[in-house]
């Protein structure tokens, strides 16, 4: 009897971790770096990287497994995906690979009594672990667009900046990923103070799921200085702009923002804003499809 994380182990890791490790050292990572970024020791990338593991071809000629070391070894040699999405993204192709297909074959070679059963039937989820990877990784392209971009200090309002993205089924601050504390100006550069962490925004977090609470279906919110011609250069580029209540802000956004989107068809690209009130600073909310999309809108109207 053999199992199919048998075959995972012998026949798929040996080939993707040699194929990983010599793309990553294309990258110009050293042979130190990638065994940090891979958890193996430094001999074992050495093996690898110099064709010193015997790789199963039909592992290593699958498109899917070529893509997906591109993917991470772009990804990790970037810093824009972490080990923990590059793990998730690797068990998803696996889980695929072995439900009725390459692994599946392979596995069936290994023990034709299953090609004479139909199979094995596993599912493929798409877990929770590489969804929020995905956000979190999202959002950290996001600050590093934020931070690059010339001018950005000028946007962030007293109160400190945002950048925020939620998951597909987001139901509380708990579901949304920003910035720990808030990105502040400090001497004309945006400073941000932590990598993105999942219920750490309160505030821009509340207007996102506020915004999703009616209508839209946007899944990202990034909160700059207001000014009205900020207003004004946004709305000639074609972003709906609404105005709610600062007042109301005061005590929270979910009702205000609540109101001022009933009834209006937004989809996913839109802004909110509010124009003070004592002890109220104004402030302009841009929303969209993703963290790395309200940064770009807002960079390129404003910057």
């Amino acid at each position: 009897m053999k199992f199919v994380e048998e075959v995972v182990v012998e026949e798929f890791l040996p080939t993707y971790r040699s194929m990983l490790a010599a793309a990553l050292r294309e990258r110009g990572l050293t042979q130190q770096e990638v065994a940090a970024a891979l958890g193996l020791s430094q001999s074992a990338v050495s093996k690898y990287a110099q064709g010193g593991v015997a790789r199963t071809s039909a592992v290593k000629e699958d498109d899917r497994v070529r893509e997906l070391v591109d993917r991470v070894a772009d990804g990790l040699a970037s810093g824009e995906i972490s080990r923990v999405q590059a793990l998730a993204e690797t068990e998803v192709v696996i889980r695929r690979l072995a439900d009725g297909d390459v692994l599946a074959r392979l596995h069936e070679e290994a023990m034709p009594d299953l090609a004479e059963a139909g199979g094995l039937d596993l599912q493929d989820p798409e877990g929770v672990v590489l969804t929020t990877e995905r956000v979190r990784s999202s959002v950290g392209r996001a600050l590093r667009a934020l931070t690059a971009a010339s001018g950005f200090a000028l946007l962030v309002p007293d109160v400190g900046s945002n950048v925020v993205e939620c998951l597909p089924d987001a139901r509380g601050i708990e579901d949304v990923a920003g910035v720990p504390g808030r990105i502040v100006d400090v001497k004309g550069r945006p400073k941000v103070p932590a990598d993105p962490e999942f219920g750490v925004s309160a505030h821009v977090a509340q207007v996102l799921l506020a915004a999703r609470a009616g209508e839209s279906s946007a899944r990202a919110a990034v909160n700059i200085r207001y000014d009205p011609t900020y207003v004004e250069t946004l709305r000639e580029t074609g972003l709906q702009m609404f105005e709610f209540d600062p007042e109301a802000d005061r005590e929270g956004p979910d009702s205000a923002v609540r109101v001022a989107l009933a009834d209006q068809s937004t989809g996913d690209q839109f802004a909110l804003f509010q124009t003070g009130a004592v002890g109220v600073e104004p402030i302009i909310y841009v929303l969209g499809s993703d963290a790395p999309t309200v940064v770009r809108t807002v960079r390129d109207a404003l910057l």
